[in-house]
């Protein structure tokens, strides 16, 4: 009763009859995903799961804020499940999975460990689990560090496997799999049957670039034959078309109601083995505010990030924009969901770059705002409002956050431009300005948004670069 991988090839042949034919063979690069937050298996019973995901078969993304089995949860007892799928096709295609399940316990407690995070990616030709984890297991009252492959003794009545998973790679697919903790049963305990399978945190990838289709044209007065040879373009798509999610976020508008659930301050989540970006490029500053009383939310869910009125916003990982426009609480927001399925909420921007479009997939370091203090944070200091939901807590929804502090103190900072050089940048206005507002701003500079930040040097070229002429981009702004 193993878990198969979903599948993988995608074929498709023509053939035409008569005086003339054309045989094509069109053979195009596949990606899939899954992912299991948990899935029992009960030999001649139904068993039980939660949290499954796959692309292009089923749905991405999925949620739940508990699971036991059986009804009294003496087998399994879980807490937030997620997992999250993502699968795209193109000249090199790629697909992630990841699952996460928090708070489980096997047996009675027999079992325990805190998190369990499945991660499962392929791309240009390569497979990885990297980012796979075990958090504070204890087995059978010991603690165990969780390590691959690593296969332990259940007493006389079972095993288990940690971090089970393979990497293959061959010319034409890649392949990865992984499930944080397997069990199985030798013999029956607890009220279950002997060959009863547990498995928590499971994520597969695959992708599959065929080789180069084969056209062959015959007419009916010649017997020569013509063979070409194509391969599709390479490079990564410009925009997703997995479905956006919705924002887990409180309603547009100031009379919302205060969640009763308190800050959680004891939650940490592995976002991802690559690196990610600090958010604000240029002198900026913050201090631990998160879970701080607020008036329209009842408490601080992220971190203030302190700046100059206008300082470019960056993209913190690869990933995928959504839900871009106005909230009276956030004022100019966006949201940025990564490859694992985290999501970050950006808040209280003056303005958005060209990339800030519901669906447009960016990299690290990509400038997707600049700073402000819109929305609620009007008359306060120039900041950026940042958020990190984990995917593993996505089902609690808004809440379902931890403390950015230890986040952002870690991530790479980019900096290698002073602002002062630049002739267009704005500095802050005084609050006792008593000046009228200008009628019209002409935009000197050219855009930075094709500028990457994490390519030193990029910005700064970008921002002291010739002004542009009348019909070449200049833009007039009322």
């Amino acid at each position: 009763m193993k878990l198969r991988l979903l599948a993988l090839l995608l074929l498709g042949t023509a053939l035409a009859a008569g005086g003339a034919g054309v045989a094509t063979t069109a053979q195009e690069p596949v990606a899939t995903a899954s992912a299991f937050g948990i899935t029992v298996l009960v030999p001649g019973q139904a068993g039980g799961a939660a949290a499954v995901a796959g692309v292009p078969v089923g749905s991405p993304s999925s949620a739940a804020d508990s699971f036991v089995y059986p009804a009294d949860g003496s087998i399994v007892r879980t807490g937030a499940l997620s997992a999250s799928a993502a699968a795209r096709t193109g000249g090199q295609p790629t697909a992630n999975a990841v699952s996460d399940v928090l708070g489980v316990a096997l047996f009675n407690g027999e079992i325990t460990f805190d998190s369990a995070a499945g991660r499962a990616k392929t791309a240009g030709g390569a497979a990885d689990t990297l980012g796979s984890a075990v958090a504070n297991l204890v087995i059978l009252g010991q603690p165990v560090g969780a390590a691959p492959n690593l296969r332990l003794a259940l007493g006389d009545w079972g095993y288990l496997v940690t971090l089970e998973g393979s990497n293959e790679t061959t010319a034409t697919d890649a392949r990865s799999s992984v499930t944080a903790l397997h069990v199985t049963l030798t013999a029956d305990h607890a009220g279950l049957p002997a060959g009863s399978e547990i498995l928590v945190g499971r994520a597969e990838a695959a992708t599959s670039v065929p080789p180069a289709t084969t056209t062959t044209v015959t007419t009916p007065t010649t017997t020569q034959k013509t063979t070409t040879t194509t391969r599709r373009p390479p490079g990564p798509q410009k925009t997703t078309t997995a479905p956006l999610p919705k924002p887990p976020e409180p309603p547009s508008g100031r009379g919302v109601a205060k969640p009763i659930r308190p800050a959680p301050t004891d939650i940490s989540a592995p976002l991802s083995p690559g690196g990610y970006v600090f958010p604000v490029y240029g002198p900026s500053s913050f201090t631990d505010t998160y879970g701080a009383p607020r008036a329209h939310v009842a408490w601080h869910h992220g971190e203030d990030i302190f700046g100059q009125l206008g300082a470019p916003i960056l993209a913190v990982a690869d990933g995928t924009v959504f839900s871009v426009g106005w909230n009276d609480v956030g004022g100019y927001r966006f949201w940025l969901r990564d490859r694992q399925g985290n999501q970050f909420y950006y808040a209280h921007l003056s303005a958005y770059s060209p990339l800030a479009v519901n669906g447009r997939d960016v990299r690290a370091g990509d400038v997707i705002g600049f700073l402000g203090n819109t929305g609620d944070a009007q008359g306060t200091p120039y900041h950026l409002h940042f958020e990190i939901h984990p995917v593993a807590l996505l089902p609690m929804g808004y809440d379902g956050v931890v403390n950015p502090f230890a986040y952002l103190s870690a991530w790479r900072r980019l900096d290698d431009v002073s602002f002062a050089a630049s002739r267009g940048w704005a500095p802050p206005v005084p609050a006792n300005a008593t000046a009228p507002r200008p009628g019209a701003f002409l935009l000197g500079s050219t855009d930075i948004s094709s500028a990457s930040g994490l390519e030193p040097g990029s910005l700064e070229r970008a921002l002291v670069a010739p002004v542009a002429a009348e019909g070449d981009g200049a833009l007039l702004r009322r």
